[in-house]
């Protein structure tokens, strides 16, 4: 097993070990600010724009409480069944199986291919 021994290590390698840690932690903290001041740049407020959108949806769900009678129920339901009836075609249900012939070619014959070579046994 490897040991480090922290004695024959170098002081300039304790400096460039401490500078990119320091780097690294700098550009961290950078990229939190920058993440955190994007949205107040652009000038978008996320909470304010949801309670909106949640109040828009609250009166449009008391706007459109519209009681269906069977009568009206009944013409949908028939309407969609006449319209999905209509996306197919009318087929016959016949299945026919034709014969077709071809005629022989050597040039699609596969015992052609094959070498014809002797190997000893």
């Amino acid at each position: 097993m490897n040991h480090i021994n922290f004695l024959v290590v170098d002081s300039q390698v304790w400096i460039i070990t401490t500078l990119g840690w320091l780097i690294v932690f700098v550009a961290l903290i950078f990229l939190i600010i920058v993440f955190n001041q994007v949205p107040k740049l652009l000038g978008l407020d996320v909470k304010k724009l949801i309670a909106k959108k949640e109040k828009v949806a609250e009166q449009g769900a008391r706007g459109s409480e519209i009681e269906l009678t069977g009568e009206t129920n009944a013409a949908i339901a028939m309407a969609l069944y006449m319209y999905f009836n209509e996306l197919h075609d009318e087929e016959s249900n016949v299945i026919t199986i034709k014969k077709v012939t071809r005629n022989y070619s050597p040039w699609s014959s596969k015992v052609y291919g094959f070498n014809n070579v002797n190997f000893p046994r």
